[in-house]
């Protein structure tokens, strides 16, 4: 897909979200610089590096984001999207940066380093379970989970990193009435299961949506941004001749 393909695509679904949120009338607040985030004279230049491929700008675009909103952001990991989400919605939106404890070895200090010192004075750190998430009933905006839902298939060391229906209950819990919720994982065979959180650390977009609407949540839009037709999806996603390229979904869900 073509850069003007790729900016239309996330214009008409910004469209219809903000159409949307018209009907159910919840409050638009004004669209997030996303822009202004990424250029940052405090960003690290290695997040930077990774913007091309990781295309955050689209991905925020798609999902809507606006100043002022409260974001829980499952599996933050090192921080890479934290630092532009927390500058993104402003002094006036939030960010809570959840990481599980099962994963914290493959963090390192990251999610220290991010906070430190207050430089990121809108977000505060939260280390549970995706079935024990730490937030107030109705009380979050948005939440996003970047390459990340698969991780319900997989036990580090034979330790849960949550029950899988029980964390999308916890994500609709969280959510305000007309929030939303955006998925993005590595694709994963039909058929699969969620083993493959496991074996090839991908997952099928279907299990997701099973799994949110039952949870009470229902799908505003899909992107194929990140989809790869070369991608076989039988490949580990760590493998060298996969990694950085695989076949991604991208899906937002609403409350």
């Amino acid at each position: 897909m073509n850069h003007l393909s790729r900016f239309l695509l996330t214009f008409c679904s910004s469209c219809s979200l903000a159409a949307l949120a018209l009907f159910s009338g919840a409050a638009a607040g004004a669209e997030a610089d996303v822009t202004a985030a990424l250029a940052h004279p405090e960003r690290p230049a290695e997040d930077a590096a990774n913007d091309e491929r990781r295309r955050p700008d689209e991905v925020l675009a798609f999902a809507g984001l606006e100043t002022g909103m409260a974001v829980l952001e499952l599996e933050a990991a090192g921080g890479y999207y934290t630092e532009i989400l927390s500058r993104a919605v402003g002094p006036d939106g939030s960010v809570i940066m959840q990481h599980p404890p099962g994963l914290m070895g493959f963090v390192g200090d990251g999610m220290e380093v991010r906070t430190a010192d207050d430089r990121l004075a809108n977000v505060r750190i939260s280390v549970t379970n995706f079935d024990e998430l730490d937030a107030e009933d109705n009380s979050i905006d948005m939440v996003t989970w970047i390459l990340g839902p698969h991780e319900l298939g997989f036990a580090p060391e034979g330790n849960s990193l949550g029950d899988i229906a029980g964390s999308f209950r916890e994500i609709a819990r969280v959510l305000k009435p007309g929030g939303v919720f955006l998925a993005n994982d590595h694709i994963a065979p039909d058929g699969s299961g969620w083993e493959a959180g496991d074996s090839l650390h991908r997952i099928e977009e279907s299990l997701v949506t099973q799994m949110a609407e039952e949870a009470g949540l229902s799908v505003v839009g899909s992107s194929d941004m990140f989809r790869n037709p070369d991608d076989p999806l039988t490949e580990g996603v760590f493998s060298p001749s996969i990694r950085g390229q695989t076949s991604q979904f991208t899906v937002l869900y609403r409350k």
